[in-house]
């Protein structure tokens, strides 16, 4: 596993997606209730209902870890990379599909923190859109079982089994696994409503979300 050639750049792709996920945006989200700008706080609120899918595909991925790879755990870590690349795609939908509040917020007068938010919408957008090609080849760690066990497939569980390791010394993988399909369950459901429901009744608007 160390000799594939892309190892590190997986591991600069979890970096970067720490910084754009998750530090940024709660940077923002801090920043955007302080100075009580409401139109950028309901973005980052759609936002981070969004990008929850990411922290649910860890939880899915770690399950997979070579030998701790029993069926259920097998299914999970195979499930991780669905997500991953479903997660890639609506992040950057949820930042630009408001009408409203693209309105919104292009009507604010210039400052440091429409600028800060405006750029961060578009390097999460470009971060993403390569982020979402590359993983397209990883979706074959989804087909079976076998596949997962690969190095090629594996080598992107070990920043799963790190944070398993760290924040979850004491659970098993069976359970971070149920977890991971408990929390897709419910996204999935949240996702059918919105599909289904709200997005006919309310369009590209944001008032209700």
């Amino acid at each position: 596993m160390e000799d594939l050639w892309f190892r590190p750049l997986i591991w600069i792709d979890y970096r970067l997606a720490l910084l754009f996920n998750l530090i940024i945006p709660i940077i923002l989200t801090i920043w955007a209730f302080a100075r009580q700008m409401d139109a950028i706080g309901r973005l980052l609120v759609i936002y981070w209902r969004v990008a929850s899918l990411l922290i649910i595909t860890v939880y899915l991925m770690a399950p997979g870890w070579l030998g701790e790879n029993t069926p259920f755990q097998a299914f999970s870590g195979q499930m991780g990379f669905v997500t991953l690349l479903a997660a890639r795609i609506l992040i950057p939908i949820s930042l630009w599909f408001w009408l409203d509040l693209n309105d919104e917020i292009k009507d604010l007068p210039p400052s440091f923190l429409k600028l800060v938010l405006t750029s961060w919408r578009w390097a999460v957008t470009v971060y993403s859109s390569l982020g979402a090609m590359v993983d397209v080849p990883f979706l074959s760690c989804a087909v079976s079982r076998s596949t997962l066990e690969t190095p090629f497939c594996q080598v992107w569980l070990q920043v799963p089994v790190g944070y398993w390791s760290i924040v979850h010394q004491d659970a098993t993988p069976g359970f971070l696994g149920f977890l991971g399909l408990l929390g897709l369950s419910i996204y999935v459901l949240y996702l059918a409503y919105f599909l289904l429901v709200r997005l006919g009744k309310q369009g590209r608007s944001a008032l209700e979300q």
